[in-house]
């Protein structure tokens, strides 16, 4: 293999877990992002990394269900108005992908990357101050209702179907496992080989500053063009500076859709923008993993420094400002999930997940040239599939077949 000169674009946790893996394989790596490292979706959502997920977003009867959440007051999925007309196709596209036979493919293509998760995470950060940054525990899903379990039927077929472990808890079970939940919850789905990140922020920039060390280089610029040639690419900065490659990644997130459209692919990535709030310091010793509150749509995540609440899907674009209300008005509800917890606001975030209508991101080479390679459209699993991005991208880099096939993620599939 021939060490070569790799640009790659975005510093979120899929660029950084990229350009990490493009250093361990020899190559000379420079991380170019438009704000920082973990400056989009990687600061700010809730550190889970979910070994085997497969349900997709867009679930059979996804529909009806958005219909009945868009009337609700505050409801955990909203589309601005101004937006509409531009996410319609998006929508359209995802509305097809709830089909129940779509679904089973899709789960079965999301099983391919996720299965894998925490075994890419153990390697990449195994001898490391990454290891450090991450806690056993699992992902925890709490009903309050016998309906709202029961409404997780076909999720758990797709768990089944492809070998996922996981365990039913029922409300003892619950509360042995986290004594200060309130003893409202009926049922639990717990998978338990799942990690969590206790700082993703953190994470990000400490991947990045290893980057530096081995002597990658990151560099804060935004990217106008990436131009290939047939011995390379540009990439054109709108400060004028060009940085030449061998190679360019596109990692860049919610971002990425414009320098893939200019390429001559047309993706039709948009952006669920996510929010969260954290309770004050001290609260996340009240929770021993990641609980999803799948009544109310919410999760609780303990960081570092407090207790991560992070909810709502809002389709609005990158650029129109935050509307607080929503992650707001879940603090009553926090409280009585948690009632030892101090349910005031110590900070809130907006962040946009680059989300694609079929679950499923863009992992492969550009139309175009094979000298650009797309790494981009995580959705809600960023941060689990970031090294096991990083390593598929090395693989293509480098020549090797990819360990699995990457036809499901191919950026023409549309």
């Amino acid at each position: 293999m021939s060490q070569k000169l790799v640009v790659v674009i975005g510093a979120g946790v899929v660029g950084a877990s990229v350009a990490l893996s493009l250093q361990r394989d020899g190559h000379n790596v420079t991380v170019i992002d438009r704000s920082g490292p973990a400056a989009g979706a990687s600061f700010g959502n809730a550190g889970a990394i979910v070994n085997g997920s497969c349900a997709p977003t867009a679930m059979p009867g996804i529909v009806r269900d958005v219909l009945r959440m868009m009337l609700r007051p505050l409801p955990p999925l909203s589309i601005r108005a101004a937006y509409l007309p531009r996410i319609l196709p998006w929508l359209l596209r995802f509305a097809a992908a709830s089909r129940r036979s779509r679904v089973n493919q899709i789960a079965t293509d999301l099983h391919a990357l996720t299965a894998t998760a925490v075994e890419a995470w153990r390697e990449l950060s195994k001898g490391t101050s990454l290891d450090a940054l991450l806690a056993t525990g699992g992902w925890l899903k709490v009903y309050e209702t016998e309906a709202s379990f029961t409404a997780t039927a076909t999720a758990r077929e797709l768990l089944d179907a492809a070998g996922t472990p996981y365990e039913l808890l029922a409300a003892g079970d619950i509360q042995d496992l986290e004594p200060h939940l309130a003893p409202i919850y009926r049922r639990a789905i717990w998978q338990s080989d799942g990690l969590r990140i206790v700082n993703p922020g953190r994470m990000v920039e400490e991947m990045v500053r290893l980057l530096a060390a081995g002597g990658g280089i990151f560099q804060l610029g935004d990217v106008s063009a990436v131009e290939p040639d047939a011995d390379g690419a540009s990439v054109r900065l709108t400060d004028g500076a060009t940085l030449r490659a061998d190679r360019v990644v596109v990692a860049a997130g919610a971002w990425s859709r414009p320098l893939a459209q200019a390429l001559g692919d047309r993706i039709p990535l948009d952006t669920e923008r996510g929010y969260h709030l954290m309770l004050p310091a001290g609260t996340e010793a009240l929770l021993g993993r990641t609980v999803l509150n799948a009544d109310h749509s919410f999760v609780l995540s303990p960081m570092e420094t407090g207790l991560r609440m992070t909810s709502q899907v809002e389709l609005a674009g990158v650029e129109a400002p935050p509307d607080y209300r929503r992650i707001r008005s879940l603090l009553p509800l926090a409280k009585r999930m948690l009632p030892a917890v101090d349910a005031s606001e110590a900070s809130v975030w907006m962040g946009c997940r680059p989300s694609l209508p079929d679950s499923l991101p863009v992992i492969g080479r550009c139309g175009r040239s094979p000298n650009v390679i797309y790494a981009f459209g995580h959705q809600h699993l960023g941060m689990t599939l970031g090294p096991v991005t990083g390593r598929l991208i090395a693989d293509l880099v480098a020549g090797r077949s990819p360990r699995l096939d990457l036809s499901p993620y191919r950026p023409d599939r549309w």
